[in-house]
């Protein structure tokens, strides 16, 4: 499940041109680029965090952070996060049960942050995707087609 967000963060992140990268709809929001590095960034984080049974410190979320573009983001998941959810997946039923705290806010079961994870990545991803169309861009596929790009049924 992991990975068919990851594939399906990369679609949204590919979407963003580059020169409207940052784009926000409102003063209050994150920009484009903002919403990518914070995806990425954090799923690498709390991946690791699964790994290592604990958080380590947050990543840096500002223009002193690894991810500048949205190109960026990409070359991080491609990096990143095939490793990690492969050591993810070698993990035993115990580490997977072990109680891990997310900076002394609240503790869940490792596996129960996978399940935050996706739900983070999935709620900062439908922000990115609303911003898609106002910047001249077209929606992917997410979970079925778009208007953009609608899916094709195999022929019954």
């Amino acid at each position: 499940m992991v990975a068919q967000e990851v594939e399906i963060n990369v679609r949204v992140f590919k979407a963003v041109p580059e020169e409207e990268r940052d784009y926000r709809p409102h003063p209050k929001s994150m920009s484009a680029l903002e919403l990518a590095r914070h995806i990425s960034l954090e799923d690498v984080w709390f991946l690791q965090a699964v790994i290592d049974g604990q958080f380590g410190p947050m990543p840096p979320q500002g223009e002193d952070s690894e991810v500048t573009s949205v190109a960026d983001a990409i070359g991080l998941y491609n990096e990143k996060m095939p490793a990690l959810m492969e050591q993810v997946k070698s993990l035993s039923g115990e580490q997977l049960t072990q109680e891990v705290s997310l900076l002394g806010i609240f503790n869940l079961p490792a596996i129960g942050f996978l399940s935050f994870m996706i739900r983070h990545s999935v709620h900062h991803r439908g922000q990115l995707s609303t911003y898609l169309r106002p910047m001249g861009s077209k929606v992917p596929q997410i979970y079925g087609g778009s208007a953009d790009n609608p899916m094709e049924l195999p022929n019954s």
